[in-house]
């Protein structure tokens, strides 16, 4: 009898074997648009490489919009889910008046991600912008806004005291710059290293260090797409969260061996340089929550660059929606 029930136990365990065998957990693609490929965005790739979003049940598709200006019409005309940009662009939309305006739900980083790049190293100082020009981006991009901000802080008035070129576009500006346009740029990593390693230009100034905390690059949905996939959104923010922690808890070496795929032709050496740069200046946010008085710092960013009225400061509680991300914290 024993030796029966023994072996019925047995045949049991090996058809429950066989059937979780069978099983398949149903993967969710996400279509992510990013403003830009750089190590600015280290958490994202960490979570990609550590397998953070496939815990999730998620794949990610990602490709690189070239501007905060073509992600946002990725995700508007739904040829993306969800968006990683700079929030001014869900605040334009917003006073637009559009009813299906995108929703930050998750926040990546937390400082302008930029460098100022120049033709001399020697002795900068910002009064060297005087006369000058800077590449600086899209107008009314977060890049040439935090740029300017700077600049008024330190004493130069963009357009007076200096010439912001915001006619090149944003991944065209290393290319403009060593081409012999302009005197100045302002570059993410590894682009920054990599020209300053052929000689092309040398890193003179953290832009973030200079402009202080801000949110300045985030994810976002358009509502609709929110509603219809609340699982999907939390389990997004759950893995980026987890990519966040990580990248607080490990070297910058360990952070440039982890997204090393990400950047195929830049040497490991330049990654573990960037990725500490980037620790240096505290880039990075720890959780995915956005914080309502760097929203507003943002915004008085973008009052100060001329690109938004006081009066159309935006509501925090419409624009941003922290459920997922402090949910993702805990």
């Amino acid at each position: 009898m024993k030796k029966a029930c023994s072996l019925l136990l047995t045949l049991v365990l090996v058809l429950a074997l066989l059937c979780s065998c069978g099983k398949t957990e149903a993967v969710t693609t996400v279509r992510l648009n990013e403003v830009t490929h750089s190590v600015f965005y280290a958490p994202q790739y960490v979570a990609m490489k550590q397998g953070f979003f496939k815990e999730e049940g998620l794949n990610i598709e990602l490709t690189n919009g070239g501007g905060a200006d073509k992600v946002m019409t990725a995700v508007l005309t739904d040829q993306s889910d969800i968006g990683l940009a700079g929030p001014e662009a869900c605040i334009y939309v917003l006073n637009q008046g559009k009813e299906n305006y995108p929703v930050v739900f998750a926040q990546l980083t937390k400082r302008d991600g930029s460098f100022l790049v120049g033709r001399s190293k020697d002795g900068f100082s910002w009064d060297d912008l005087k006369g000058k020009t800077i590449i600086g981006g899209r107008a009314g991009g977060v890049p040439e806004m935090t740029l300017e901000y700077v600049m008024r802080q330190n004493n130069v008035v963009p357009g007076k005291d200096a010439t912001v070129d915001t006619t090149v576009q944003f991944n065209m500006m290393a290319g403009a710059f060593t081409g012999g346009n302009g005197d100045f740029v302002t570059l993410f990593e590894p682009t920054a290293t990599e020209i300053e390693l052929a000689g092309k230009g040398y890193v003179l100034a953290s832009i973030g260090q200079e402009s202080g905390e801000i949110p300045y690059t985030a994810y976002f949905a358009s509502q609709t797409y929110i509603a219809d996939h609340k699982d999907v959104i939390q389990k997004f923010t759950n893995a980026v969260a987890k990519g966040q922690k990580w990248v607080q808890e490990h070297s910058a070496e360990e952070i440039a061996t982890a997204i090393a795929d990400q950047f195929p032709d830049t040497d490991i050496k330049v990654l573990t340089s960037v990725a500490q740069r980037y620790k240096d200046i505290d880039a990075w946010n720890a959780t995915p929550v956005m914080k309502q008085e760097a929203l507003e710092r943002l915004e008085t960013v973008m009052e100060t660059a001329g690109q938004l009225q006081h009066e159309q400061w935006v509501d925090f509680n419409r624009l941003v929606d922290n459920t997922y991300a402090e949910k993702a914290a805990k």
